[in-house]
C-alpha cells in the first residue's frame, strides 16, 4: 500500500514522502495513529492543503523535545532492583520500568519513546537512548544496582557483579580445604577395615 507520510518516520522517510509499506503496517501503525494518509489524489491535495499546518505542529514538538533532551541528555538515574551474587536481576528492566522512573523525576516520557532492544537482567551501568521526536534522541544512563550506596560504588568505576566485590576478597579464605581438615591427621575415624 502507498502511503502519504504526515511526520518524518525513521527508516522510512521525511513528511511528505510517498512510500510503499506493508497492508498491515498501514491498516494497523500508521492510519489510525494519524502518521500517514492513504496515497490518491484526494488525500494528496488535503495534505498540500494541510502542510503549513504540519509543518508547524512538527516543528513546535521538535523544540519541546529538545528542551526535554536538553534537560535529560547525560543524566543518570539510580535502580534499585534485588539480585543474585553474580549480578543476575531477580526480574529485568523494561521500558515500562524505565518510563515510570523518569516520570517519577519529572519528565515526561511514554514508554514507546524508549529504545530497548531487550530488557536489561544485570546490574552496572548501562547507555539507553530516547527517541523524544522522531529527530530528537538523546542517551541517560541507568546505575541499576542492589542498593543505593552499591549504585555509588558502582559510580566510582567499581564493578559488584561477583561475590567478591560484595563480601570482599576474604570470601575465598573461607572456603579453602585446609580450613576444614588437619593435614596432621593420618586417616579418619570410619576408614578403618572391618575384620
Amino acid at each position: 500500500m502507498e502511503v502519504i507520510l504526515l511526520e518524518r518516520i525513521a527508516r522510512l522517510g521525511q513528511m511528505g514522502d510517498t512510500v510503499k509499506v506493508k497492508d498491515g503496517f498501514a491498516r494497523n501503525y500508521l492510519l489510525p495513529k494519524g502518521k500517514a494518509l492513504r496515497a490518491n489524489e484526494a488525500n494528496n491535495k488535503k495534505f498540500e492543503g494541510q502542510r503549513a499546518q504540519l509543518e508547524a505542529r512538527n516543528l513546535e514538538r521538535k523544540s519541546e523535545a529538545q528542551e526535554v533532551a536538553d534537560k535529560l541528555d547525560g543524566k543518570t538515574f539510580v535502580v534499585v532492583r534485588s539480585a543474585g551474587e553474580t549480578g543476575q536481576l531477580y526480574g529485568s528492566v523494561s521500558t515500562r520500568d524505565i518510563s515510570d522512573i523518569l516520570t517519577a523525576e519529572g519528565f515526561s516520557v511514554g514508554r514507546n519513546q524508549v529504545e530497548l532492544n531487550q530488557p536489561i537482567k544485570t546490574i552496572g551501568l548501562s547507555n539507553v537512548a530516547l527517541a523524544l521526536h522522531p529527530e530528537v534522541e538523546v542517551t541517560i544512563t541507568l546505575n541499576i544496582a542492589r542498593s543505593a550506596d552499591e549504585a555509588e560504588r558502582q559510580a566510582a568505576g567499581e564493578k559488584l557483579d561477583s561475590a567478591e566485590a560484595i563480601y570482599g576478597d576474604d570470601i575465598n579464605e573461607n572456603a579453602r580445604p585446609d580450613a576444614f581438615f588437619d593435614p596432621n591427621e593420618d586417616g579418619f575415624e570410619g576408614d578403618e577395615e572391618e575384620a
